[in-house]
């Protein structure tokens, strides 16, 4: 079973698709990562993640490991939202993406074009959001526990400025697939959203053994 959650930032979309990669003992790739992993090498090369040329040479020659801790900050964040936008590094991480989607039993994706580009054929498709201001919150609490002195306002700013960036690009934007399940997150604690998702989850394939 492929399972594709896609979603904008901050939403919960990747707490979930973990959630469901335990759930239903499937492997999960958090394809923000490799997007973040992109940034971080464009920014150690000394190169610019607005430079089509600098971030497609650093995603096709990406050897990050994808668990290294740095990749979850601000920084990272940014320079991925930045590099994801040129067509060249989507297309050479798109290979990837894809083999690891269609390994044997299936497994759980979680981004922004899963289900629309990487994943267009998966078993259930799930689109998590919430609202800007519930989703700068739960980032702002991330970043103060990492020990970053950051305003809520700053985080606000970011979140709508990677909303546009990611929604207004020409390659893969961020969008819900037609045949989507929505799952809105904004009033909704962890638990609650994870067996939201699940549910969601069963009734898409039920209905695909209906079908």
């Amino acid at each position: 079973m492929i399972i594709a959650v896609d979603g904008p930032a901050a939403s919960g979309k990747g707490t979930i698709a973990r959630a469901l990669a335990a759930h239903y003992g499937l492997p999960h790739l958090d394809t923000g990562l490799l997007y973040r992993a992109v940034g971080i090498a464009v920014l150690e090369a000394g190169g610019d993640p607005c430079s089509a040329e600098d971030a497609q040479h650093a995603a096709e020659h990406l050897s990050s490991a994808l668990d290294d801790p740095g990749l979850k900050s601000e920084a990272a964040g940014k320079a991925a939202s930045l590099v994801s936008v040129h067509p060249g590094v989507r297309a050479a991480l798109l290979d990837r993406q894809r083999r690891f989607a269609s390994q044997p039993g299936g497994a759980v994706l979680d981004g922004r074009d899963i289900g629309t580009v990487i994943a267009p054929n998966a078993d259930a498709k799930l689109f998590v959001t919430a609202d800007a201001e519930a989703r700068a919150g739960r980032r702002y609490a991330e970043l103060r526990k990492m020990g970053l002195d950051i305003h809520l306002d700053a985080v606000l700013h970011d979140i709508r400025a990677r909303d546009e960036r990611d929604s207004a690009r020409s390659a893969a934007p961020l969008r819900r697939a037609d045949d989507a399940a929505l799952l809105d997150t904004s009033e909704l604690g962890i638990d609650a959203a994870i067996a939201a998702a699940i549910a969601l989850v069963e009734q898409c394939s039920l209905s695909a053994a209906n079908d």
